[in-house]
This record gives C-alpha cells, structure tokens and sequence, in this order.
C-alpha cells in the first residue's frame, strides 16, 4: 500500500508518495534525495539524523514521514545559520558524519536557551539560562560523536550563541 505525504523541505514544498512505514529519514534521504540528515545507528541513539521538525529537533530515524503532513523540514543542508561559520572556526568536525545531526540540534539548542526553557544542567530554574559547556553538554548529549570532536563541539555552539 502506498501513499502520499507532503512536506515542505528547506523550503521547498515535496508531494512524497511513501510507504506509511516510511521514517522521515528515509523519506528524506531516498525520495527527496536530501543526503543531509546521516543514518547512523537507525534506533535514536547517536542523533546522526536530527533534522528540525515545525522548528523542533527530532530525530527523524524515529519518526514516520507520513504522520507530520504539510509540516516544515530544515535539515542542515537547507539551514543558514552562524552555526556553520563556528564549526568552522572552532574545528568542531572530524569526520564530518555526525556534523548535520550536530548543527541541527545546535540551533535547536540554541533557541531553547534563547526562549528560557531550563535543561537538567540548569541551576537556577527562575533565571534564564546560560550557554555554560555544561548547559550545551547537556543539551547536546543526544547526539555522538565518534571521533571524540565534542570540546571542539561545545566550543561552537556558545560561539554562535554569543553572535546571536
């Protein structure tokens, strides 16, 4: 049985037709043909995947496509962010396969801190929070990184959170 889903992937709008068991992964990578999000583990555990959903990370492995019709997807492929400059910059990439899920949770993070919501890490519950390495560890603890770049990582993301 197939069916029909539409997504609006960075920003350009896709009429997908699927297999409702279809993740949004797969959807993205084998019918959108956007090779962005990385499969990597394929059970929500290493965070290779991570795309923004409706402005929220998901891990998109863990997802059916046909369950978020007309819903906006960013993948870092489709993202513009000062993200990108402070990997650079911060040499926060080795291999360069965990980075797409690493960017797109980054800017996720990003904006939680930026809209006040507390983390685990958070001391103070009343104030709002800081970009502290502790914060962005936490934050970003969802997603792996084989080759072991997460000081380089950490370093990135409070980088493009002072520039925002």
């Amino acid at each position: 049985m197939e069916a029909s889903t539409t997504l609006r992937v960075d920003g350009a709008e896709r009429r997908i037709p699927i297999d409702p068991r279809t993740t949004l992964l797969d959807a993205l990578r084998e019918r959108v043909g956007n090779l962005s999000p990385k499969k990597g583990c394929d059970h929500g555990q290493c965070g290779a995947c991570t795309v923004l959903l409706d402005g929220r990370r998901v891990l998109s492995c863990l997802t059916l496509a046909i369950a978020h019709d007309g819903a906006e997807v960013v993948t870092a492929a489709g993202l513009t962010h000062p993200l990108q400059q402070a990997f650079i910059d911060q040499d926060a990439f080795q291999c360069g396969y965990c980075t797409p899920g690493q960017i797109c949770s980054a800017a996720a993070v990003l904006d939680e801190v930026g809209n006040g919501w507390p983390s685990h890490v958070t001391e103070d519950l009343d104030a709002e929070p800081e970009l502290t390495r502790e914060e962005v560890a936490e934050r970003m603890s969802g997603n792996l990184c084989r080759c072991g770049a997460y000081v380089n990582i950490v370093s990135a993301v409070r980088q493009a959170g002072e520039a925002r």
